[in-house]
This record gives C-alpha cells, structure tokens and sequence, in this order.
C-alpha cells in the first residue's frame, strides 16, 4: 500500500514510524513533512497542509491507497470532504464531525445536553458581556478562544485583573486570530490531568492507552502554554476503576452523541480529562491524534496501525482489541530557547546518529528542515521529541533525559521536570 501523511511536526512522525512497521504498507509519502520524516518516506515540502487543490492532485499523482490528515486545522476546514469528493480513502473526521474541536463553544454545548461531565460554562460573543460577567464570578477562572488556536488559545485567570486581561487578549486584541470571536469561560477544575486517545470509526470506540501533557513552557509548570513540552505514558493516576467510569459516562456518550447530531465521527478522539474530587470530567476534545501524547502511545502499541485504521473507516473497529505492551514511555521536547513566543531557527543539529538501531529510543522531528548545504537545522520553536520506553515510568524518564545530552543545537531548551509526577505517584 501506499499512505500519504499529511503534516510536518513530531505526531507525523511517530504515525510514519508507525506506518513504517506496517507489514501492509510499502511507501510512504507525506506533506509538507521535515528532515526526520524524510528519512523514512518521500516528502514534498512546497505543498502546505491547508492548499486542498495541491493535495489532491498529489494524492492522485502518486495514487497513494490511503490519505492520513493528522493536523487540526485542515480537519476543522474540511479537507477530508474535499479528498474523498475527489474519490479517494481518507482516515480523518470529516468538518461536520472535526468541528468537536474546532468550536469549543459547540463541544461544552453538546456535552450539556447529553450530560456528559465537564467544567460548568458561559460564552460570549461581546466582550462587554464577558467583561460584565466576570464582576461576579468566582476566581480563578478559565477563558478559551472559541476556535482552533495550536494549542495555546487557554488562559488561566488566578484574579479579576486578569480575567479582564484575558477577554482583552482573546476577545479585543485578536491575539489568537478569528478563534477569538467567540469566548468560553470555564469554571478552573482541579486534580490530576490525564489524557485519553481513541480509535472511532463512528459507532464504536476503542481507547488507547493513557498519557500525560505537560504544557507550560517552563519548569514546575510555569510560563506561557505551549503546543507541549513533553509527554508520560501510562499515567498511574488512570486507573481501572477511572477507565470505567469513563467508557461508560464520557467515551461512548459522546460517540453516540455526534452520531446522534448527524456528525458521525470517523478517526481519533483525544479525551482531555481532568480528574477531580468529585469524579473524571471532560478538559477539552481534539478531533485527531495529539502532540506529544502520539510520540508515547503509537510506539507502545502492538497492533499493525493501517488494521486499526481500516477498521476505523469501514465501521468494523469493534473486530478489534487494542493492545499496547506493558512498559511505559517518556517524551522530553527539545525546543528552541524562547518558545512560543520568540526564537530564533537554523541552527545544525548534532547528535542525532546517536538513535540509530537503539530500540528502546525515538528522535521524532517536529522543527526540523534541511537547510542548503544539505544538513538538518532547527525549523521551528519544538525542534525535536526525545522519546524512550522502560519497564517503569522512572527508568523510561531516565532513559529519555539521557537521550536528550546526546543531541545538540545552538538555543537548545527543554524542561527537566517531565514526568516528575512519576516521582510522587
């Protein structure tokens, strides 16, 4: 089979990895991708994840078998609709079903009215109403832009002054585009944060095996959001009773929810739970595979990808048992000094033979590219995501900081606390 990926950062990489191993899969192609990527599939970096047209004729052009759309903004605009218009297999949920992401607003509706538990709830399309709001409410507070935002588009309100801030920046500023226009004001969950990917193929659901994010830029969970600045898998906070809890009152109500709108829901649900005192509830919903939350769950999983895939978009995924081996996973990202706000790329990058025919060890790319000379250099503000598996949680995280002192770049910055929870579990 041929698989065209689309996507360039350090997910696409762990599913082209996951792909590789695929005892049905001969060549994979992937748009725009990067420097690791293409060490393992054929690459065409003019071609941006939202120019549809180019896409399509690519996909015809090389008469790849499947198309696998990863990133959430060509999902929430539509272009699996577009490349099976276009008569071609597509593993991704289509807009009417990738807008569980794309609108926040949408998703805390569809939650309410099927009771499915989540953080109690305003929005707000005025920011004078929001500003009015907030006189009353109770502090802190969360406030989300409404649409997609990579990520970063969640400010956590400890005081009014704030909150007001906030509105400003979301609502006024434009800081996160037209994602803005619409704001969702949370009540702020406490407890432990765990998150949950699944395999959908529009009636059944199939649950991975849990992970744990770490956003914030910096040490002890400090500085602005980020896309992720590394990952744990399993996390020991996820328990069976937890798990079943869930099956019942989050995962399959919100499968039968979509489908029930008219939205069935075909790819992969990532389940951004927060498990508080008075039981699990639902963070946020991303239409797709997450990042770095991939790079720990595909390289424990021990079924063939593309079967789980093909289940997936013909309606028989429950033919089929997950398994994942019984290890765990960290992921440390190595970014550039700055990230997400400022930084600066192109510098080489050293080091990175290290990981060749270890095991146990994963360089998955997120910023990379290969500059004129033909070597690789930094292309973005998450460069790489160091990636290792032990028997424990503690040994994997050793394992991946370890890894990390084997690569290097000018500007190189990473968390050290990745996993430290481990430690207190």
């Amino acid at each position: 089979m041929k698989v065209l990926i689309i996507g360039g950062g350090g997910r696409e990489h762990a599913i082209a990895v996951s792909m590789k191993k695929s005892r049905r899969v001969d060549q994979i192609y992937c748009v725009p991708g990067n420097a690791g990527i293409a060490q393992i599939a054929e690459c065409e970096p003019s071609i941006g994840v939202m120019e549809f047209d180019k896409i399509t004729a690519y996909a015809k052009e090389k008469e790849v078998d499947l198309v696998f759309v990863a990133p959430d903004d060509p999902l929430a605009a539509g272009l699996v609709d577009v490349l099976e218009a276009a008569g071609l297999r597509v593993f991704g949920p289509r807009k009417n079903a990738a807008i569980l992401e794309g609108s926040k607003a949408f998703s805390k509706d569809l939650m309410k009215k099927y009771g499915i538990p989540t953080a109690a709830y305003e929005k707000f399309d005025d920011p004078e109403k929001a500003l009015a709001w907030l006189e009353s409410a109770e502090m802190p507070v969360v406030l989300k832009a409404d649409g997609l935002a990579l990520g970063k588009g969640v400010l956590i309100c400890n005081t009014l002054e704030e909150a007001r801030a906030g509105v400003k920046e979301i609502m006024q500023d434009k800081h996160f585009g037209s994602a803005g226009d619409v704001l969702v004001a949370e009540e702020f969950l406490t407890g432990r944060e765990v998150s949950v990917l699944a395999f959908v193929d529009g009636r059944t659901v199939r649950t991975m095996t849990s992970a744990q994010d770490h956003k914030r830029a910096r040490d002890g969970d400090q500085g602005p959001n980020t896309g992720g600045m590394g990952c744990f898998s399993p996390s020991p906070f996820y328990t069976p009773e937890i798990d079943a809890f869930c099956q019942k009152n989050i995962y399959q109500p919100t499968v039968d929810a979509m489908a029930a709108e008219g939205r069935e829901f075909k790819g992969v649900i990532f389940f951004g739970l927060m498990l508080t005192p008075e039981g699990p509830k639902v963070l946020e919903y991303n239409a797709r595979f997450g990042d770095p939350e991939t790079q720990v769950v595909l390289c424990r999983m021990q079924n063939d990808l593309m079967d789980v895939v093909d289940a997936c978009i013909d309606g028989t995924l429950d033919s089929i048992e997950l398994k994942f081996e019984d290890d765990a996973a960290v992921c440390v990202v190595l970014a550039s000094d700055g990230y997400p706000v400022s930084y600066k790329k192109g510098f080489r990058i050293t080091g990175l033979e290290r990981f060749e025919g270890k095991d146990d060890y994963y360089c998955f790319h997120a910023g990379s590219k290969f500059d004129d000379a033909g070597q690789i250099v930094t292309g973005g503000g998450r460069v790489l995501g160091v990636t290792a598996r032990g028997g424990t949680l503690k040994e994997a995280r050793s394992k991946a900081y370890e890894a990390a002192e084997w690569v290097d770049f000018e500007n190189k910055y990473m968390r050290h606390d990745i996993g430290k929870a481990i430690d207190e579990a």
